[in-house]
């Protein structure tokens, strides 16, 4: 979210910047328009008032000289004015609240050295700061080359009779599924791999947070009031709370309406928790399989940082997402998102996408984004510089570490073998029990 008071002094950068923006048409001059507004009713409410006040003091002379007539007059002055606060105050509210959600309807800038584009055709391969395809290629897995047609993951797990579209969509409609047996239990392995490689080698808390979130805490980390279609919600008493899209929701949350000490940051969060999504503008796409579901589980990655240090932190949240992906011996590249490909709140987002031999071609596994201030706005989450007095907001981040079921996917695929049957990545063997193989009916 934006300060009207900083566009009112950059208006040439948030012009230039929205302009870089898919689907923007909002400029500068909209937004002063309305605060011109809202300042001038403010100017009346304030001049009103300063006459109410001295109108009132004469007031009280007037009946001490016991002059009637001129109390009168002054008593019918005060009772006008009265009347206009009152309705200046409520047109105040109503500019205020035009204004308020104008400035949360905007996505956020684009950093400088995000690419200009429309779609995920004009994103840029990332090899890392200073990188080259030759030493990303050494930290990475080759591509598989199988020996034969590879199938889908959905193809494997229905043949191995532990994966159930149809029975899910008996119990609760399209997109949802049914796991059992080896493959359901390695879902629950990469998710617990993944909550211990963060937690022990890369620094982060782990959370269990509520899953149900109010309206403010959406508002915080913009998904609303942009995507309410994309949320699920469920009465509460006399409002709602909305099963969280996103674990981003509490975690991010977690610093909101609060002032920090800079010694405390960078606070870094993770959790394991189911997601949910209605997924309204997906009609049609990835309707076989596990990719786009309405309920899956993700880890999630947050960090809490200040403004100096948040490039590096996302070069960092990159790294320990990677760390999945490598650990897991899967074959991925990172790409850095275009302008028209980038989220909402992000102003910079680099997407791990790893291979999938089944569909024969990349698929997001990881969004990794720096947010800025942008959040930190919408929520009021701040922190105390050293020899500062006046609070300063902190930088969010966020990323996946990774989506749980489509590492599945990757993993099914990726493993599989000729006569059906799919190897356990090593990593994954302690959480399983030794298990080397998944490759009969249970």
């Amino acid at each position: 979210m934006f300060d009207i008071r900083w566009i009112r002094d950059n208006p040439e950068a948030f012009d230039a910047g929205m302009g870089k923006r898919k689907g923007v048409s909002v400029r500068s001059a909209d937004l002063l328009a309305i605060d011109d507004r809202r300042r001038a009713i403010i100017t009346r409410l304030n001049e009103s008032q300063e006459k109410r006040n001295a109108a009132s003091k004469l007031i009280g002379q007037a009946k001490a000289q016991k002059d009637e007539a001129r109390a009168s007059s002054l008593m019918a002055e005060v009772s006008g004015l009265k009347e206009t606060i009152a309705s200046g105050e409520a047109e105040e509210r109503e500019i205020e609240a035009a204004l308020r959600l104008a400035l949360s309807s905007l996505p956020n800038l684009p950093a400088d050295d995000v690419p200009l584009g429309t779609d995920e055709h004009d994103n840029e391969e990332y090899f890392g700061r200073g990188g080259s395809p030759e030493t990303a290629s050494g930290v990475r897995a080759p591509r598989p080359q199988l020996a034969f047609s590879p199938k889908e993951h959905y193809q494997l797990g229905e043949a191995l009779g532990q994966m159930d579209f149809e029975i899910a969509a008996k119990l609760s409609g399209s997109r949802f599924v049914v796991l059992k047996s080896q493959i359901a239990r390695m879902e629950r392995a990469l998710g617990q791999f993944m909550l211990d490689l963060h937690i022990t080698e890369h620094g982060y808390m782990e959370v269990q947070p509520p899953i149900l979130v109010r309206d403010e805490a959406l508002f915080g980390t913009n998904q609303l009031p942009k995507f309410e279609e994309d949320l699920f919600f469920t009465p509460h008493g006399e409002g709602r709370l909305a099963l969280i899209p996103t674990a981003e929701v509490p975690l991010t949350n977690l610093v909101r309406e609060s002032i920090r000490d800079e010694k405390e940051l960078p606070l870094r969060f993770t959790a394991l928790t189911p997601c949910f999504r209605s997924e309204a503008g997906s009609a049609g796409r990835d309707t076989r399989g596990m990719l786009r579901q309405h309920q899956f589980n993700k880890v999630e990655l947050v960090s809490i940082t200040t403004s100096e240090t948040s490039a590096d932190e996302h070069e960092r949240m990159l790294g320990c997402a990677e760390a999945v992906m490598q650990q897991l011996g899967l074959h991925y590249r990172v790409m850095k998102l275009c302008t028209g490909d980038m989220g909402f709140g992000a102003r910079k987002t680099y997407d791990l996408e790893v291979w999938l031999p089944g569909q024969d071609t990349y698929r997001e596994i990881s969004s990794v984004s720096v947010c800025g201030d942008f959040q930190a706005r919408r929520m009021d989450a701040r922190y105390r510089a050293a020899g500062e007095k006046q609070p300063r907001f902190v930088h969010t981040l966020n990323g996946s570490g990774t989506a749980v079921g489509r590492a599945l996917i990757a993993v099914m695929e990726n493993y599989q073998q000729e006569d059906g049957s799919v190897l356990v990545p090593e990593v994954l063997r302690p959480y399983m029990g030794g298990l080397t193989a998944i490759g009969a009916r249970s």
